[in-house]
């Protein structure tokens, strides 16, 4: 295995593969922040150049956390098709590049590779790939998953319908969906984030959502995003639940930190597939975001895409209905402006698409970074290009409880129109049935939350 290259007469040398997997890395504030960025542009295409002649089993055979002290390491590495790896294994990583991106390579091929592979190997490419790349092998594949209803159907944009409130007020949470469910918004899930995260008040978000989907026959999920170990006691309480939520790391060490283990997320599936309101099998849902390791010291001395890449063969083994990568929510101590971001958010979708997991993003940013409404609707139409299942859905993009910038309703109306798209087909048929649109056209009525004072 050679970790040693030249350029313009100076000899580049790695000391390990976490070292190319990090140095191979598009400039990450993260990155240098945990002391293992490319110096400079010079190394960090050194570093490409090892890294593409590098062989998928050696990238398999290095894993950036030892499988002896790691069990996401351990259920990634113990998922792996050992047929299909046997097939691929000597093939360099310019040559798994290469054939994601052939023209007649399908859905179907990238599918059935995408079993032989483990998180590396997919940070590994998408390191190799501009951003035109990530977009068109992301949209090559189609991801379904189904929970009351499927998501990432050909020709489908879903929104999660997100009512934050900043004092849990019933009565305003209710306003909230009632004018996103108004603009078409809430086919994903509607999902609040709650300031109070105890069994009582997420008990009752529940029951008013559930309410609402029961009174007006929406076919959707409800989920409140509070801790897994909140909600599995809301199940047992009775509580009507569809999808059971949690953040989710790229280590063990991450996900101590977040407070759960594996088994809590076993034993909540279980839960949810046996007490729990959906009829489908995915019933989970998580979220990520690039440098959640580093802030909780859990990284490794790992670089933040090929740990969110394990997020994403973690997550598999719990088939979620939706992961989101709530791109640029942390800050620019982690992802430093608009270019970063954007960079970020095309990797994280390809990466989560390749691993074979239906894959969302929160297209975001924080009020302190370099970045603004305009940055957000380009990595709005880039990951609609994707072919991204879901975005979010808030009142004019701005969450005031999370203090952060999304997309909002119109956004999200406008990239459906643009790319001529359809919410998940049983919501855009209860469109139609309430008269928010006719024959898939918005109506006068597109956007007027009065409706839902007629029954």
């Amino acid at each position: 295995m050679n970790l040693k290259t030249k350029l313009f007469g100076k000899v580049y040398q790695f000391d390990s593969v976490k070292e190319v997997l990090a140095k191979a890395n598009e400039e990450k504030s993260g990155d240098k922040l945990a002391g293992i960025a490319a110096e400079n542009a010079l190394e960090r295409i050194a570093a490409k150049e090892v890294l593409s002649h590098l062989t998928v089993s050696d990238l398999r055979n290095n894993p950036v956390v030892p499988y002896e002290e790691d069990d996401v390491t351990r259920i990634i590495q113990d998922m792996v098709n050992e047929k299909i790896y046997d097939e691929i294994k000597n093939w360099s990583m310019a040559e798994l590049r290469e054939y994601i991106l052939n023209t007649e390579t399908t859905d179907r091929d990238l599918k059935r590779l995408s079993r032989g592979l483990t998180s590396e190997v997919i940070a590994g490419t998408a390191k190799l790939m501009g951003n035109l790349d990530l977009v068109y092998a992301a949209n090559k594949l189609e991801i379904e998953a189904t929970c009351n209803t499927t998501i990432g159907r050909k020709g489908s944009l879903a929104v999660r319908l997100q009512p934050n409130h900043t004092t849990d007020n019933i009565e305003g949470i209710e306003i909230s969906v009632y004018e996103g469910l108004a603009y078409g918004m809430g086919d994903a899930v509607i999902g609040l984030n709650p300031v109070d995260d105890t069994v009582d008040n997420c008990s009752r978000v529940l029951r008013l959502f559930n309410d609402i989907k029961q009174k007006w026959e929406i076919p959707t999920q409800i989920c409140v995003l509070a801790h897994v170990t909140t909600i599995m006691e809301c199940i047992k309480k009775g509580v009507p639940t569809d999808l059971v939520f949690q953040s989710i790391a790229g280590s063990q060490k991450g996900n101590e930190a977040f407070g759960f283990t594996t088994a809590h997320l076993d034993e909540a599936r279980h839960l949810a597939l046996t007490q729990g309101e959906a009829f489908g099998e995915n019933v989970m849902y998580f979220e990520t975001g690039q440098g959640s390791e580093l802030s909780s010291d859990a990284h490794h001395g790992a670089d933040q895409v090929t740990m969110e890449a394990r997020c994403y063969g973690y997550a598999k083994r719990f088939k979620p209905y939706i992961v989101n990568t709530v791109v640029g929510f942390i800050g620019p101590e982690y992802l430093y402006d608009s270019k970063q971001v954007i960079r970020a958010g095309l990797e994280d979708h390809f990466m989560g698409k390749l691993t074979g997991i239906s894959m969302g993003c929160d297209v975001c940013h924080t009020n302190h970074m370099k970045a603004d409404q305009n940055d957000l609707e380009n990595l709005g139409m880039l990951l609609t290009a994707a072919g991204c299942n879901y975005f979010m859905g808030i009142p004019a993009g701005d969450d005031i409880m999370l203090n952060y910038q999304t997309i909002s309703h119109h956004d999200n109306a406008t990239l459906r129109e643009l790319y001529k798209l359809k919410p998940i087909k049983e919501f855009a048929d209860w469109m139609d049935k309430m008269g928010i649109t006719e024959n898939g056209k918005v109506t006068d009525r597109f956007g007027d939350a009065s409706i839902f004072l007629e029954k």
